[in-house]
């Protein structure tokens, strides 16, 4: 008898034993998935190892050659069958999975590595003779004398080749590198102190350096500012925030840019939990909600930000690649991200990034064209100057003393005021642009986006002080769900009534929505719950509802903001000014662009070539 099923066996299945090579390549799967898993075990134990200069060295995107060469403790002769054996480690003893403080402490990569490449091991502790140890697709060879000053190499050749079905898996070797440079960046932000090189040995010989980090010294975030620089970008450098939090036994550090310098994707998002880097779900959600009032939904926001907690409150043995934690008190953890964030960006006041400034010299920047050579005989002497200035001046018209070309109405101006942050308004173009003057330049703006901005945050100020009202309806709308949603619905209904969203249970799973936000108008409760169920599911906290309402706010700053077009007295711009100043967040409209430029006189005397 057969069937069309190939998932249905006919007759009782063996229970086998698999052999220790099957095991290995089994495990390989989920700890190795590509040269760059690869690179992060082997450099994360070099940093277990107490290294404090680290060489990646590859070939061919990963796939044919891995080298990682540290100046750790090293091991010992007797110390390198163990560190090939399957869980054997010396970052924990087993006796408290929950108690960490390391990189590693599966005793998983090593053996992986070697059952599915070519490995070799060469290490040298300190006071002992160095050693080396080869295994090849499982097959461990003896332990051999081997010269070496300090620390390890490990050497990774032809990875997958004992399993070539996931060669077929791997992407191009410019996507692999790309890949391999983003971890050892990563691990160089969690690990200022520590120096990496990344080379591409591709072809043999000393290579082409891709990065280098040396060493930072100095304080936490004298050291991490430095790193940053050279890692993430000088700009971003330039227009980030420090963050030093703590609450509850948590701290948060790093560094958050201004809204203004943001990204169109994530890709300078980077998140450790007590030093490790990880891309988890509930972090990176935390992140965007801290921005979600400054940003658009297209845009992404820059940090560099580590959480430190003690190791017992905290499960790092979650994902195989370490890549996803588990908190005790996840709530806890994203109160302080979104909190903490949204305080340092309000602390930033009406700051914008420095890098709009230098977009706007760039575009008013002519283009460069070569002028030919100017010999001394062919320059024209002072007094032809003076001459050609006197032929060129116009002629007196009758009853004038003197031709004005243009009119010009004086406006008292207190000299004070230039040494405002955002200077004294000097006047409007095009109506909708205000030019200040400031003591080290000049400040172009954007009426129209700077009083939006003002207008929002107070709307949002008299609501957080009033509460926001809530419309009782007069047929309560009954919602199905399962009961694990409807559980997690009711869990947050005190939250919700102060967002105006009333609801209550109405037997079995169903829940009734009895009231809400009155500034939303109509609403399809239904749909409302599903999705802030869906945002829970996905971030574990859900901003939806929030959301909503700061963008019907939004929408009203905008109708009642200064419209573009209208003119505007000195008195009014200058009264625009001086609140931008006081208000916070007030650089960036409702949608993260900029609400003015700043451009110093020494950029605008380079512009014309004055100096």
């Amino acid at each position: 008898m057969t069937l069309d099923t190939p998932n249905i066996v006919v007759g009782r299945p063996v229970i086998r034993q698999l052999d220790e090579a099957a095991i290995n390549r089994i495990a390989a799967g989920e700890v190795v998935e590509r040269p760059a898993s690869a690179v992060k075990e082997l450099v994360e134990n070099a940093l277990d190892a107490g290294a404090r200069r680290i060489t990646v060295d590859y070939a061919d995107g990963g796939k044919t050659l891995i080298r990682v060469a540290d100046d750790g403790c090293g091991m010992t002769a007797e110390d390198l069958p163990l560190a090939l054996a399957r869980h054997a480690t010396s970052k924990i003893d087993g006796s408290d999975l929950l108690d960490v403080t390391s990189f590693g402490f599966r005793g998983e990569a090593l053996p992986s590595l070697g059952a599915v490449g070519r490995l070799t091991i060469t290490s040298r502790a300190e006071g002992e003779a160095g050693a080396s140890l080869s295994v090849s697709g499982g097959r461990m060879e003896p332990v051999r004398p081997a010269a070496l000053n300090r620390g390890t190499v490990v050497e990774l050749r032809d990875l997958f080749f004992a399993t070539p079905a996931r060669l077929k898996f791997l992407r191009s070797d410019r996507a692999e590198a790309q890949a391999i440079g983003e971890v050892v960046r990563r691990l160089a932000l969690a690990e200022p102190t520590v120096g990496f090189t990344l080379r591409d040995v591709s072809g043999g010989g000393e290579g082409r350096m891709m990065f280098r980090a040396d060493p930072e010294a100095g304080d936490l975030f004298d050291a991490l500012h430095r790193r940053v620089a050279g890692v993430v970008g000088a700009d971003f450098a330039a227009n980030a925030l420090p963050i030093d939090l703590k609450q509850e036994g948590m701290r948060l550090t790093g560094y958050a840019a201004l809204p203004t310098y943001s990204r169109g994707s994530s890709v300078a998002q980077y998140l450790f939990v007590n030093g490790r880097p990880v891309q988890d779900r509930m972090l990176l959600g935390a992140l965007r909600a801290a921005y979600m009032d400054v940003l658009s939904r297209d845009r992404h926001p820059a940090a560099v930000l580590t959480l430190s907690v003690d190791p017992q409150r905290v499960d790092v043995n979650v994902h195989p690649a370490k890549a996803e934690v588990r908190f005790r008190e996840p709530a806890l953890a994203r109160s302080l991200i979104v909190g903490g964030l949204r305080q340092a960006l309000s602390g930033a006041g009406h700051r914008a990034s420095s890098t709009v400034g230098a977009a706007t010299l760039a575009a008013l920047r002519p283009e460069e064209v070569a002028s030919p050579r100017v010999y001394q005989m062919d320059r024209p002497s002072g007094s032809v100057l003076s001459r050609a200035a006197v032929w060129q001046a116009p002629l007196p018209q009758p009853g004038f003393a003197e031709a004005p070309s243009a009119r010009v109405e004086p406006v008292p101006q207190e000299p004070a005021l230039e040494a405002r942050p955002l200077g004294a308004a000097r006047a409007q173009v095009h109506e909708n642009y205000i030019i200040a003057q400031t003591e080290t330049g000049m400040v172009i703006v954007d009426q129209h986006a700077a009083h939006e901005r003002l207008v929002y945050e107070r709307l949002k100020r008299q609501m957080a002080e009033t509460g926001i009202a809530a419309q009782a309806l007069l047929i309560p709308e009954i919602v199905d769900l399962s009961a694990p949603d409807a559980a997690r619905l009711l869990e947050l209904a005190p939250e919700l009534e102060r967002l105006g969203l009333v609801i209550e249970p109405f037997g079995g799973t169903a829940v009734a929505v009895r009231e809400t936000p009155a500034i939303l108008g109509r609403v399809d409760a239904a749909a409302l719950l599903r999705d802030m169920l869906d945002e829970l599911a996905d971030l574990g906290d859900s901003s939806l509802l929030r959301g909503r309402i700061d963008a019907v706010l939004s929408r009203m700053a905008c109708h009642g903001s200064v419209r573009s077009g209208r003119q505007m007295r000195a008195e009014e711009m200058n009264a625009l000014l001086r609140e931008m100043e006081a208000t916070p967040l007030s650089g960036q409209c409702n949608h993260g662009r900029p609400t003015y430029v700043e451009l110093k006189l020494a950029d605008i005397e380079r512009l014309f070539g004055r100096t």
